[in-house]
């Protein structure tokens, strides 16, 4: 693996000991590191070598963290970790619906925030795979970039948000068993409001646009107790 190949990690973080701390135990673990204290340098940091993740405080002076998260969304499906003193879910919440994919509180242990970055960093590498594709099965067209579904006679199938995200996140590996909760995480950082019935509801409803009766499933495939399977044919 080349260092461009490496991911690329930002840490904004305006406290010099955690940032140095944090950014010697990344770099340790593999990671292409680099570092702001600030809204104006990580723009100029990301203008030059854009990331695969960014760390988040929070509490920056200035521009605070959450308005970095919403101006990056807003402009890239980068990875984001928001980091926090603040406990209150109310805040956690916040920060998930403005565009964060997770949120850790401090003090955190460095190995659970390690486990958070490999599997957000898993996630965005299956989406760029997919995105700017077009995925075909069983004379479906599924346009990722513009969100349309058409059936095998071309008409369109009209998708809700979260019928899309589900549809994209199965579509991206079919024959693979996809739980309930990383279907959720699929889910565009809505997550933590959703339930095992939101993705239930959201199944139902894609069969039936798709024509695909449960009882003999070809298209979504229940794997009981454990999730479910894209089983169409690609291609």
């Amino acid at each position: 693996m080349t260092m461009r190949d490496t991911p690329h990690i930002l840490i904004i973080e305006d406290e010099p000991v955690t940032r140095a701390t944090l950014a010697a135990y990344l770099d340790q673990s593999g990671y292409r590191i680099s570092v702001a204290d600030d809204a104006a340098a990580a723009e100029a940091i990301l203008a030059a070598d854009p990331a695969d993740l960014l760390l988040i405080d929070v509490n920056l002076s200035g521009k605070d963290g959450l308005q970095i998260t919403r101006e990056q969304r807003a402009i890239s499906e980068v990875g984001i970790i928001l980091i926090s003193a603040l406990t209150e879910d109310v805040d956690r919440i916040v920060g998930l619906e403005i565009g964060a994919d997770d949120y850790v509180c401090k003090p955190f242990n460095r190995r659970e925030l390690l486990a958070r970055i490999k599997n957000l960093l898993r996630r965005t590498t299956q989406l760029r795979h997919v995105n700017n594709r077009t995925l075909r099965f069983e004379g479906f067209v599924f346009d990722i970039l513009t969100r349309q579904l058409h059936d095998p006679k071309g008409r369109l199938i009209p998708l809700t948000r979260g019928e899309y995200e589900i549809l994209r996140a199965l579509a991206a590996q079919p024959g693979e068993v996809l739980s309930r909760d990383a279907l959720l995480h699929a889910m565009a950082r809505r997550h933590e409001s959703g339930s095992d019935r939101t993705i239930d509801v959201l199944i139902r409803r894609l069969r039936q646009k798709l024509g695909d009766d449960p009882r003999a499933a070809r298209f979504i495939t229940t794997s009981h107790g454990e999730g479910y399977v894209f089983t169409a044919n690609m291609g």
